[in-house]
């Protein structure tokens, strides 16, 4: 298996640039392009989901932008360690009804030598929002450089 750089140890830039690939992977809700980053046997908990291996993130990821639409996402570095990274994050999506909800979350990562997530558990809370509360406005896809992150968002 080729690296995925940057690898551990992680610097405070290192982390930031691993946690904007993700956030940016993220964005493009394409689960074939966002497991390439983890490991075949990456373990994760997500919610009260607990999907294991490459195939069932896949699939987690499916349904997950299946119902999550117009998904936009900011991450934020927390903290970070050799192999481990701390995140913040928030995402607005909203529903088939057309009702919007903004999500809050953390998430800790865990990296094998090679850069490959082994491990990602994050925990998450949702909050209904009108679609007037909306702070993530750009075109689906990648975050534009110039676009609020969360501490600029006050988020």
């Amino acid at each position: 298996m080729e690296a995925k750089p940057p690898v551990p140890p992680f610097t405070r830039e290192t982390a930031i640039q691993k946690i904007r690939m993700a956030e940016d992977a993220w964005n493009t809700r394409d689960p074939e392009r966002v497991v390439l980053v983890y490991t075949e046997d990456t373990v994760w908990r997500n919610r009260a989901e607990f999907p294991i291996g490459r195939e069932q993130v896949k699939q987690f990821l499916i349904r997950k932008w299946n119902k999550e639409l117009n998904y936009r996402l900011i991450k934020e570095l927390w903290a970070f360690t050799d192999n481990r990274i701390g995140v913040r994050f928030a995402y607005e999506c909203h529903d088939a009804s057309g009702n919007w909800q903004r999500s809050y979350g953390n998430e800790n990562w865990e990296f094998n030598s090679q850069g490959f997530m082994m491990r990602r558990f994050a925990s998450i809370n949702d909050v209904p929002i009108k679609e007037s509360e909306r702070k993530f406005h750009w075109p689906l896809g990648r975050r534009p450089d110039n676009h609020p992150g969360l501490s600029d968002l006050e988020l």
